[in-house]
Order: structure tokens, then sequence, then C-alpha cells
């Protein structure tokens, strides 16, 4: 039985409000983040703000400067290039490892989160979930690969991609192409296809890469 779901810390909230307005652009790159301000404005203290800052840092959303403080992160088209690529290398691979293990529960845990996933997509609504739905759906295929270390690495490389996979599927006709290759995915894993689940993963990957290119290569 699913553990009842415990409400977010103060830090989360602060996190999750920041991490909102710099994907809405709202809080331009290089816009200074001031700890003192934003605490006044949450109504807390210094510190669950700064556990704030640190996980919008991992995420790549933040850079914490010794002499600035903390400042919303560019949209920087060559870091998202760097992170997709390494992604592109890691889960081809990491895909193709998995074929070998998984199981029918795996299918339909990736299933089940695909469809809260595409429900979610077409109304436009919990957009701050996009993220973790999609990351949920490929450790569902992921896992089987029995890689911990590198699920870790993938975890983190997600995570960073998060704004820049936000732009792309809001962007032209991509929601409906990436219900269609997931769902795909699903089913080449179902007929343990490893050639063929490897070429979908990364052509899946390639499109994202090509698409931030068109939105973001000025």
């Amino acid at each position: 039985m699913d553990q009842p779901k415990r409400p977010p810390t103060i830090a989360q909230t602060v996190a999750a409000e920041i991490r909102e307005r710099i994907l809405k652009r709202d809080i331009c790159g290089g816009e200074p983040l001031r700890q003192d301000a934003i605490a006044k404005s949450f109504g807390t203290s210094i510190i669950p703000v700064r556990e704030a800052l640190r996980q919008l840092e991992a995420e790549g959303l933040v850079e914490l400067q010794s002499h600035r403080g903390a400042v919303a992160t560019e949209l920087t088209l060559e870091k998202a290039l760097e992170w997709i690529h390494l992604r592109r290398l890691i889960e081809t691979d990491l895909i193709g490892r998995a074929i070998d293990n998984i199981r029918e529960e795996d299918l339909k845990k990736a299933h089940e989160v695909l469809g809260v996933f595409d429900a979610a997509m077409e109304r436009g609504r919990d957009i701050e979930q996009w993220s973790e739905y999609n990351w949920r759906f490929h450790l569902a295929l992921y896992s089987p690969a029995n890689r911990p270390e590198t699920i870790k690495v993938i975890s983190s490389l997600h995570r960073k991609c998060d704004r820049y996979i936000r732009l792309q599927l809001l962007s032209g006709d991509h929601i409906a192409r990436a219900e269609e290759e997931h769902r795909a995915l699903i089913e080449v894993c179902r007929k343990r296809d490893k050639r063929a689940a490897k070429a979908l993963l990364h052509e899946h990957i390639v499109g994202v890469e090509e698409d931030l290119v068109e939105q973001l290569g000025i």
C-alpha cells in the first residue's frame, strides 16, 4: 500500500514557487535572488530559503556565487545540449541492458505513469510535475538494468534538463509526438526488441535536441 503523501516542507514550497517563476521567465536569467526578501515574502526564516536555493542549484536553475549570492541561471542552449547529449549516450545503453531483465510489472508501471503524464499534458495542467512524470516513466523502464549508480547520474541530468524539456513540450505539436514515442517505447520493450528500443530512444532524445536548437538557437 502506498504511503500517504507528506505535505511539502517550507523549503520545498519556496523552491516550487521560485522554480515556476524561473521557468515562466517571470525571473530572468542573471536576476539576483535575495534571500532576505524571499524569506520575508514567505514569512519564514533564511534557513529554509537557503535550503530551497541549494535544491534549485542542483536542478540547474540557480547559481550560488560567492560575491553576488544566488542568481537565476540563463536559458543556455549549449548547456542544455550537453546535458541532453549525455542523456542520449547513457540512456540508450541503459535501455538495452534493462530489456534483458524487464518484467510485465515494470511495463505496467511505465504505462500507468504514462497515463497520468499524458492526461496532464493534454489538459495543460500540473506543468510543474511534467518533469517528474517523465522521469518516473523512464525510470520504470531503466530500473531492470540494475545499475543504481547510473540511475543516479541520469536522475541528475533529468533534473538539470527540466526547464528545457518543459519549454520543448509547450511548443508546437511536441506533446502529441512525445506521447506517441513513449507508447512505442513500451511496446518495443514488451517485445524485448533491444535494437528497436535503443534506436527509438535515440531518435526520441535527438528530437528534443533538434527542437531546442530551433527554439533557442538564435
